[in-house]
């Protein structure tokens, strides 16, 4: 079930009460014109993007979008790098929580110009967009964790509201990204393919 079949089922709910009890009537029924007002809303910010992580294939998209949203934020990564999975993981939870800020990712080979214009060399490397103006800039994941290889989702988050990129609310929880990390850190295991030290310069 979806977030807009949650929504869809909390207003029938709510119309159903109030036929039983009419006495609460005024109060559900300004409830309902809430609720109404602020699906339509999510269903208006879904058909534009945000609540997901999505992927650009062109760099001059990516400029539209940055400078089109208020909030957005910027993963630059490649796809075989393990810590840039770790960093998507993270990121995938945190685009449904946070209704309006776009979160998108571009493979570096797809991004040359912004690459440079950006001085991008570290792997995963995040930028955080206010008004397309960059606001903050997560490289490897300096300055969200406790050690070098891992972090929560809500350290991440953390870093990400106070750039301003991101509205406080209640924490997507590590619950969430755990089995998308699992899944990395056991592909990694079993390919055996290197990528321990991807956060390196990579160009």
């Amino acid at each position: 079930m979806t977030a807009s079949d949650d929504e869809d089922a909390l207003l029938e709910s709510l119309e159903n009460d109030t036929e039983n009890d009419p006495s609460l009537a005024h109060l559900r029924e300004a409830r309902i014109q809430q609720l109404a007002s602020e699906l339509k809303e999510s269903k208006r910010l879904r058909s534009e993007g945000f609540g997901s992580y999505d992927q650009i294939k062109d760099e001059k998209r990516l400029m539209e979008i940055t400078t089109s949203t208020e909030y957005c934020v910027v993963h630059f990564y490649k796809p075989d790098f393990n810590r840039c999975r770790i960093m998507d993981g993270h990121l995938s939870a945190l685009a449904p929580v946070h209704l309006s800020t776009r979160f998108v990712r571009i493979d570096v080979e797809h991004a040359p110009f912004l690459v440079t214009k950006l001085n991008v060399k570290v792997l995963p490397c995040v930028i955080a967009f206010v008004a397309g103006v960059s606001a903050d800039r997560i490289v490897g994941f300096e300055g969200v964790g406790y050690s070098e290889d891992t972090f929560k989702t809500g350290d991440l988050e953390k870093r990400l509201v106070g750039a301003g990129v991101l509205e406080k609310v209640k924490g997507a929880g590590d619950a969430r990204v755990g089995e998308v990390l699992n899944k990395s850190h056991k592909k990694q295991r079993i390919g055996g393919n290197g990528d321990e030290d991807d956060d390196d310069e990579w160009d």
